[in-house]
């Protein structure tokens, strides 16, 4: 299996207010959004990551929730200079078949303490979901501190976030579930929110028609919220 570089046991390190993470998740925070495809062909893969890059956010995550996954985690990882992650990583076998397949970070719609071992022993990037304080504190116990806040909405958005994550001020999140244009500024404004992730940039109806130039539009649009707000 591909290696990762870490300078440290954990690859993310807590001191103070600052996060000293891996590459990979630091992109992740200065793009401030990871588009999140269930692609159902591979053949779909690469021109999608194309048209991602080309409106100017060259990140993609595919989620294991179809079989054509890992295929299509191969063929948008060749695209040069695109930063691949794979989703819905429920075990150790998927992790490993998703880093083989050139992924460079792994999110997971829960907190699963044997995949956060395995993954923090081998120095791959994990963000695990979580929704309640219990869970933030079993990931810290792994030195995790990037997670997934997850369904977002569904567990009462942006209100609920604030509330579970004021005790933690060395946690970031990544919401992610029922982000849209419409609320992600808000979230995006909130201190605890390292990025966002979603699937309004790339709807699968979308992808499934080809309209990869209407999915580089609205991944202009959504870059041009980013950096609206990093010039406020």
């Amino acid at each position: 299996m591909r290696g990762f570089k870490t300078t440290d046991t954990w690859w993310n390190r807590i001191s103070g207010d600052e996060t000293e993470m891996n590459d990979s998740i630091r992109q992740i925070g200065e793009m401030k959004i990871i588009p999140v495809s269930i692609l159902k062909t591979a053949d779909m893969a690469r021109p999608l990551a194309e048209a991602l890059k080309a409106g100017g956010l060259p990140c993609l995550e595919i989620t294991f929730r179809t079989a054509a996954a890992e295929e299509a985690l191969k063929a948008a990882a060749a695209v040069p200079n695109m930063l691949i992650g794979a989703g819905t990583v429920l075990n150790t076998d998927l992790a490993k078949r998703a880093v083989d397949a050139g992924a460079r970070f792994l999110v997971a719609p829960g907190f699963n303490p044997k995949l956060a071992e395995y993954c923090v022993s081998n120095g791959i990037p994990l963000i695990p979901g979580v929704a309640t304080p219990t869970e933030i504190e079993a990931a810290m116990v792994f030195g995790l501190h990037i997670l997934k806040f997850f369904p977002a909405e569904a567990f009462g958005g942006l209100k609920t976030l604030q509330a579970i994550a004021a005790p933690y001020p060395g946690v970031k999140f990544v919401p992610t579930g029922g982000i849209t244009p419409a609320n992600l500024p808000q979230y995006l404004e909130t201190k605890c929110v390292l990025a966002c992730g979603g699937t309004w940039i790339a709807k699968s109806d979308m992808v499934e028609a080809g309209r990869f130039d209407e999915i580089t539009r609205i991944t202009q649009d959504s870059v041009r919220v980013v950096r609206d707000m990093k010039t406020k």
